[in-house]
């Protein structure tokens, strides 16, 4: 059913956003689109490869009113088909080359999420498409078994997650994690997580001795210990006190946790930088680093929509002091700037970030494992004869 509008009281004014018929750009005629419980983005925009534009307009029927909530999209699996699993990378912005991503779209709905322009490259949209729209890959243990059994394949530090989360919903029942978990395990190829999931403690058993021998570690995402912001910007995501319980129990395990305060978001969440470091010291989180918001392609426009339907009073500063950390822009590509931003704003972050980390005796991340240990696997999984 097609959204329409309530006919205003006042003739001047948009009956949903308020936005005056004097603006030259505005048409009355279009549907704004609206805000969906448990889901990050606002809209489903056009993905920049699309030869077209949908847009919602009023047809003249009321058939639905401003207060009932637009029906729910129910989150859809297909297969990725995709035949490897190890993508390498060579920005210098990661201590990393080479990482997993069992998943494509994140049902978590992160609205800053800085992947969501891949799904445009599947013809979807990088909106609510990308959370609801999601992919597995149900071959990713026999593929990469079969990559690092290669003779040419030599071992460093894979990090699973670097994209979507290993530990959204769907992998409590697909378990595709721990299938890949297990693989590396069974080689003794050192691994990072990334995630911002509790679920992460399920898979202690398999994490904890590999971290015994240094070719174990997480890194635990804590955007914000506000629970209203957190479910706003993350809105399936686990909440802040399950994120620090799971730090407690990764921790007691043996398991060493760096915390991501990822993104940092001027005039949002980094008056919290203090108390995030602090709680997650207390958990006994061992290092903390920080990105910046980034927003590049669709996110730029997707994060608009997000800050006018949820904090329209903070949507100008923010973005000012957004544009004041990318030289006047709303985001900036270049290695080197573009996790941590430039000027004065990016500067007092990141010092703050410094003296919080100075008096908790925490470092900065790291991804030193030790990789000694490998042992190439058969591509078949049997045991060699010779």
């Amino acid at each position: 059913m097609q959204d329409i509008i309530e006919p205003s009281l006042d003739p001047t004014e948009h009956a949903l956003t308020g936005e005056s018929r004097t603006n030259p750009d505005f048409d009355p005629d279009l549907l704004p689109a609206r805000k969906q419980k448990g889901r990050g983005a606002i809209s489903n925009i056009d993905g920049r490869f699309e030869r077209h534009v949908h847009q919602s307009v009023d047809d003249g029927w009321i058939n639905q009113l401003l207060d009932d909530e637009p029906p729910r999209i129910k989150t859809t699996l297909g297969i990725d088909g995709a035949r490897s699993v190890i993508t390498r990378n060579q920005s210098p912005d990661v201590p990393f080359d080479r990482s997993i991503n069992p998943y494509r779209g994140c049902e978590h709905g992160c609205v800053y999420c800085f992947a969501r322009p891949t799904h445009a490259y599947l013809g979807l949209s990088p909106g609510l498409d990308f959370e609801t729209k999601l992919f597995w890959k149900p071959d990713a243990a026999n593929l990469l078994r079969k990559q690092l059994s290669a003779r040419s394949y030599s071992p460093a530090p894979i990090v699973i997650g670097t994209s979507t989360d290993p530990y959204q919903r769907i992998d409590r029942d697909k378990k595709l994690t721990r299938s890949i978990i297990g693989v590396l395990s069974d080689c003794q190829h050192p691994f990072s997580l990334i995630t911002k999931s509790a679920l992460v403690t399920r898979d202690i058993d398999l994490i904890a001795p590999m971290a015994a021998k240094n070719r174990a570690s997480v890194a635990m995402s804590v955007t914000s210990l506000d629970h209203r912001l957190s479910n706003l910007l993350e809105p399936r995501a686990s909440a802040p006190h399950r994120r620090l319980d799971a730090i407690r129990k990764l921790t007691d395990a043996g398991i060493p946790v760096t915390v991501l305060c990822a993104p940092i978001i001027p005039g949002l969440n980094d008056m919290e930088i203090e108390n995030i470091v602090a709680a997650c010291a207390d958990a006994g989180a061992q290092s903390v680093s920080h990105i910046v918001l980034r927003l590049p392609l669709e996110i730029a426009d997707l994060f608009e929509e997000w800050l006018e339907a949820h904090y329209p009073e903070r949507k100008a500063k923010v973005l000012s002091l957004i544009r004041q950390m990318r030289g006047g822009e709303m985001y900036q590509s270049e290695f080197g700037t573009r996790m941590r931003g430039t000027g004065p704003i990016a500067d007092l972050i990141a010092n703050r970030f410094k003296a919080a980390r100075k008096k908790h005796n925490l470092t900065g991340r790291s991804l030193d494992l030790d990789c000694k240990g490998f042992k190439r696997p058969n591509a078949d999984g049997q045991m060699s004869l010779f």
